[in-house]
């Protein structure tokens, strides 16, 4: 604490880690040797976190599905030039939820999340703290990032995607958990909680466990689901996270492996092999979500997912950092209409906000217990549309853009992004994925 601030030092660092035995690989990390510690915060906490970029060459530190301003979204226009410092401040004004920062710099996001630049953001409330869940850090509630990485022959990370794995995905290679092949966790004979972030560039990660063992999800990316969903399965696209409870009560000295069925691989190994000390009874009910009703929306946005010219575009527009591609009026219910019209996956992130959504290819019903609840990243599987339901609800800025960009990293750095800044006057529509009255404008020209 300093000065009323909770105060995070986090320095970006060239580094090595020893992935194969005596070999030490080229990675990059935040207060580590690969990805970035824990940053656990609280709602109503003053926060400072003081990025120190050591490396020669600039980046960007996104809090991805952090609630804050614009110049301190930590996206493309905050940049970080080399051995320079950036700070983050704000006042954490959000409910409990597992987040997660990652770079975020034009043409570069990919590759520098790939070698290693990535860590969790835990947001605690009133609520979590006083629900009955697994919580003891490490032990019970145990964040884990899944990626997936080629290495080279010399055991070297391999980053040279061609121009066809920048379309499909730069996906396969060895599975990663924590930024360790393969590993094993060690847990107690009781239920376990453990924060599941799909951190790969652009792989979309069916998960199971040993014989389909059954396993709660109680969160999703920005808020608690009403009530647990027991599932055998969970699908995260790039950037989504899932909260799981598993109850290992009866399985002591058992072993269970965590697999993903897209790829086929192992990702870690979970060894039941501690006699548990406490007990958690799962709640039937977490929380009561406060829902926006469409019936108030003021107007639908449509933003279609496609390809101009060679490159992936969001209405048929590659990204420009000098141009703001929507202007979103505060507090106005609006809702977001989003399609993708490629034969391949993608999603689609908003910053700065969290949606609700409302329907998958016309209906409801085609939802995913993990889409009751409040989210940041959705997923548009071939051919997809998806409507969410959204409202900015401060932290006017029309000069300053915050990001709307498909999640699989090769596609947001080939062009698949767009701006929107918030303003207090009404002079946004977006019909049919047009722009009118007074949108598309430039900046800084």
């Amino acid at each position: 604490m300093v000065a009323g601030y909770k105060v995070f030092n986090l320095d970006i660092n060239n580094s090595t880690t020893e992935f194969f035995d005596g070999i030490q690989t080229k990675t990059l990390g935040i207060n580590s040797n690969i990805l970035g510690q824990t940053i656990r915060i609280h709602n109503g906490d003053d926060v400072k976190l003081v990025y120190h970029n050591n490396l020669d060459e600039p980046t960007t530190i996104h809090g991805h599905g952090m609630h804050v301003p614009a110049i301190m979204d930590g996206g493309p226009i905050n940049k970080i030039q080399p051995h320079t410092t950036w700070i983050a401040r704000y006042t954490v004004d959000q409910t409990a939820c597992t987040n997660w920062y990652h770079p975020h710099l034009m043409g570069k996001t990919a590759e520098q999340v790939y070698r290693g630049l990535a860590g969790f953001i835990i947001i605690d409330d009133d609520t979590s703290d006083a629900l009955n869940l697994p919580k003891t850090y490490g032990v019970d509630d145990i964040p884990v990032v899944l990626q997936d990485k080629f290495f080279d022959a010399n055991g070297q990370i391999d980053y040279s995607p061609s121009r066809m794995q920048i379309m499909r995905g730069y996906t396969g290679g060895y599975m990663l958990a924590n930024g360790v092949i393969t590993p094993h966790i060690d847990v107690p004979a009781k239920k376990v909680r453990f924060r599941l972030l799909n951190g790969s560039n652009a792989s979309l990660y069916k998960l199971e466990l040993t014989n389909k063992h059954e396993f709660y999800q109680i969160a999703t990316d920005n808020s608690f689901l009403e009530e647990p969903a027991k599932l055998t399965q969970l699908v995260l696209t790039p950037g989504e996270r899932g909260e799981i409870v598993v109850d290992f009560s009866n399985d002591f000295n058992k072993s269970f492996i965590l697999k993903d069925l897209t790829l086929g691989k192992e990702i870690m190994k979970i060894r039941v092999n501690k006699v548990a000390t406490t007990y958690n009874q799962l709640p039937t009910e977490l929380i009561s979500l406060e829902k926006l009703d469409p019936a108030n929306a003021v107007r639908t946005r449509k933003f279609i997912l496609g390809m101009t010219q060679g490159h992936m575009t969001i209405n048929g527009k590659s990204m420009d950092m000098m141009r703001i591609d929507e202007l979103v009026p505060k507090d106005d219910i609006e809702i977001w209409d989003i399609t993708n019209t490629m034969g391949m996956e993608h999603n689609f992130h908003i910053h700065a906000t969290h949606f609700l959504p409302l329907e998958r290819n016309g209906s409801p019903t085609n939802l995913t217990p993990a889409e009751h609840a409040y989210k940041d990243v959705i997923r548009l599987a071939s051919h997809d549309n998806v409507k969410v339901i959204v409202k900015m609800t401060d932290f006017v800025d029309e000069n300053t853009g915050y990001m709307y960009h498909c999640h699989f990293l090769e596609h947001e750095d080939d062009g698949m992004m767009g701006q929107f800044a918030v303003t207090n006057s009404e002079v946004a529509v977006n019909v049919g994925g047009q722009n009118t009255t007074g949108m598309g404008r430039n900046r800084g020209r």
